[in-house]
């Protein structure tokens, strides 16, 4: 690494000062580099609209970054050691090929300004995906929950068998949070849709930058107005940004947990396909669902991706290098959340239950509650009734089946009623948008 944008004459760099700031920018601007390359376009499009660079310079600067976009994903091109980070290798690259051309690609722009920009298009990127994977998630939650609707599930609170349920009451509960959580990435999106590019280190420059139309060039909703407030607003969207991510990772992480304890031998419920699960290195008796497991584990990096931004953020205004830890959080955050729930769509296809031993985990105590709730309709005060059926928990079930119960259960959302042409209306309202 040599020859730094910023090295002053006669001051000797001392490598392992370097090395410790620098950190792993190299390697997690990989991440970043297309969204960089894609933004300093827009830039140097502007700097042509306010006559810094003649059409001539625009258009090869355009064709060198297209041919370093091309290289880079090809594997021509490795972001390596040589560079200091992501951006002084396109600058590098570019200076390499156009020379003094090349060097004006930095006019007007800081570095805060670049890896402001590249990180906000990369967490639009992963928030659309994020919403795309909801979306796919509570579609197929919907549509087992319609086939399955009526199938009998034991219903737990506290771990506990307590009352009759199915597997649609099941289904609809994940379709529903993701849905929800569709609506919070949806939300978080567009909140987060705001264009720094051009506010520098957060003061501006004395150019008369075209930011409305870096802000249309690069797709955002609408332009991040205060220069100064661009560097106030790093980490905070980031943080908004994990927390819709974990939204959707605490459901992912429950509803694990439930299938964790549904294919254990002494519930038995359900079948996992094949290849979620593995075979234990040293126990030929069994195969373990590890892939559920470490989907259980993914909301523990997303957490930590929060903390660590969260912990950075006690700063006074401006820009400050602390910040330069957030790529790594939101990294590390996203690639192990959006990891679990790319997997997750396919495992709800094709996961079996077994109804039979379903149905045989249903005891007569587990209609109790079906036989206070019917005195006390009757007449019979609810606490005289829940005593004289929790009295009589034997014979509780006696003349009565899942199947009556779950028609019974009539209130709004629950067996007879589960409200499926409400949650088809909210889905349909999505993918038809």
């Amino acid at each position: 690494m040599s020859g730094l944008l910023w090295q002053k004459p006669g001051v000797q760099v001392d490598g392992r000062i370097q090395a410790f700031c620098a950190g792993d920018d190299v390697i997690l601007d990989r991440e970043f580099f297309l969204f960089d390359i894609r933004a300093s376009r827009a830039h140097a499009e502007g700097l042509q609209r306010i006559g810094i660079l003649s059409a001539d310079e625009l258009e090869a600067i355009g064709r060198e970054l297209d041919a370093l976009a091309a290289d880079f994903g090809s594997g021509a091109f490795v972001l390596d050691a040589r560079y200091e980070d992501g951006h002084s290798a396109i600058e590098a690259r570019l200076v390499e090929r156009l020379g003094d051309t090349g060097r004006r690609i930095h006019t007007g722009r800081s570095r805060n300004d670049q890896v402001l920009v590249a990180t906000r298009l990369w967490l639009k990127d992963r928030l659309a995906r994020l919403q795309a994977l909801c979306v796919e998630v509570a579609g197929v939650a919907l549509d087992r929950a319609e086939a399955e609707g009526g199938v009998p599930l034991p219903g737990y609170t506290h771990l506990q068998r307590a009352v009759v349920s199915s597997l649609g009451m099941w289904w609809a509960a994940w379709a529903e949070g993701f849905i929800d959580n569709a609506a919070r990435a949806r939300d978080t999106l567009a909140w987060v849709d705001a264009n720094p590019l051009g506010s520098a280190a957060g003061y501006g420059v004395n150019l008369p930058l075209d930011r409305d139309y870096t802000t249309r060039a690069l797709g955002f909703g609408r332009m991040q107005v205060a220069a100064t407030y661009a560097q106030l607003s790093r980490g905070k969207f980031e943080m908004a940004a994990i927390e819709a991510l974990s939204s959707a990772v605490l459901d992912l992480r429950r509803l694990a947990w439930d299938l964790s304890l549904f294919t254990s031998a002494e519930f038995g419920f359900v079948s996992l396909p094949a290849q979620y699960t593995t075979g234990s290195s040293i126990m030929p008796n069994k195969r373990n669902p590890d892939v559920i497991e470490l989907m259980r584990a993914s909301h523990a990096s997303v957490a930590a991706g929060r903390a660590e931004i969260e912990h950075l953020l006690s700063l006074p205004s401006g820009y400050h290098r602390d910040l330069q830890f957030s790529k790594g959080a939101i990294f590390h955050a996203f690639g192990r959340g959006l990891g679990a729930l790319e997997l997750l769509p396919d495992l709800l296809r094709n996961l079996e239950w077994r109804a039979e031993v379903m149905r045989a985990a249903i005891d007569g105590g587990m209609y109790a509650t079906d036989v206070a709730v019917e005195q006390a309709a009757a007449g019979v005060p609810f606490r005289e009734a829940y005593r004289a059926a929790a009295g009589s928990l034997e014979q509780a079930g006696e003349g009565r089946s899942p199947e009556a119960s779950l028609q019974a259960r009539v209130s709004p959302g629950a067996g007879a009623q589960p409200g499926l042409d409400v949650l088809r209306g909210r889905l349909r309202a999505w993918t038809s948008a």
